[in-house]
């Protein structure tokens, strides 16, 4: 267990290392329109107090809660830790760019929040997330003070908020249809945003991660971020992910498992992250199996496969968002 410790340090260094020699892209509006403020983004922040984005509440309510009394749906041997199994440790950290969170109210105007991350696109304004946080802003109906805060931190908003585009969530048509449980394998989603107060693009403003599919499912190093929610800070953690066959037969699929302590409630869409040339890839998103794991100790992520491939490209060229048919 030593030895794979070290190992695991060893490469988390040189993640570090390529991580200090990536920094966000250039600054240039994608589209070669000249930059302007951007008024709903203003309105945005202005909203988004630090106050009210402390309070936020997680929304996704089912991922390892807080309280270990708290009620589950199954059993806490199904869906978490193996006896004697190693949890690594996560540490709260200022965060990284291209990694954040969402905020927007719910119906009844509480705050919610899940965490998200930018991924590299021809458009400059893409974000991915967890589909069972998302898939409630499907349509062109007012998004509810929806936007997303690269790099949060101690109530800060480094980067500005960027709101999250009308009718502009993108959640994989099999979800919606077999809904957050029999979906399960499909649990990611997208979401394009405006420009932020200053009307600058997202990309532009942190740069991005690369999106990587069909890649299987042994990872290592993987670096986990995720926000629990009324935490000042984002949480990090360096592990390594492993194939999980569903025991479930209400969650099937097959899903990348990772150990990680301490992932609470407004993780679920938390990038998991491996070096990449430049920076950094995402291989998956805290959420799936349990939609992302029902105890602290351990998370899962659909794989990200073909389905992927085609969520990415229906939200790179503008086509219609999938939604509920019903």
């Amino acid at each position: 267990m030593a030895r794979r410790i070290t190992l695991i340090r060893n490469a988390a260094a040189f993640a570090a290392t390529l991580l200090l020699s990536a920094g966000p892209a250039p600054a240039a509006s994608a589209n070669g329109l000249p930059a302007g403020p951007n008024p709903v983004a203003v309105k945005l922040d202005t909203y988004w107090t630090h106050a009210r984005m402390a309070a936020a509440l997680p929304g996704d309510t089912g991922k390892g809660p807080e309280d270990a009394l708290a009620p589950r749906s199954i059993s806490p041997t199904v869906d978490g830790p193996r006896p004697g199994e190693y949890i690594p440790p996560s540490q709260s950290f200022d965060g990284l760019p291209q990694a954040g969170t969402f905020f927007w109210t719910d119906a009844t105007g509480t705050g919610r929040t899940c965490s998200g991350s930018v991924v590299r696109s021809p458009g400059h304004d893409l974000v991915l997330g967890a589909g069972h946080c998302l898939m409630g802003y499907s349509g062109t109906s007012p998004k509810r003070n929806l936007g997303f805060v690269p790099q949060y931190h101690d109530g800060l908003k480094p980067f500005g908020i960027f709101p999250i585009r009308n009718n502009g969530v993108y959640v994989p048509q099999q979800y919606y249809d077999l809904g957050t449980h029999a979906g399960a394998a499909y649990d990611f989603g997208f979401a394009l945003t405006q420009p932020n107060q200053d009307g600058t693009r997202l990309q532009d403003a942190v740069g991005g991660v690369h999106l990587l599919t069909g890649t299987g499912y042994y990872h290592v190093p993987v670096r986990m971020i995720g926000y629990p929610a009324r935490s000042q800070k984002p949480l990090e953690c360096w592990s390594w992910t492993t194939q999980w066959a569903s025991d479930d037969p209400a969650d099937p699929g097959t899903f990348p498992r990772i150990a990680c302590d301490a992932f609470t409630g407004g993780t679920s869409g938390g990038p998991m992250l491996v070096p990449w040339p430049g920076g950094w890839a995402v291989i998956g998103v805290i959420g799936g199996y349990h939609t992302g794991g029902n105890t602290p100790q351990v998370s899962y992520s659909a794989y990200f496969g073909a389905a992927t491939r085609v969520l990415y490209r229906a939200a790179i060229t503008g086509a219609p968002p999938a939604g509920p048919t019903s």
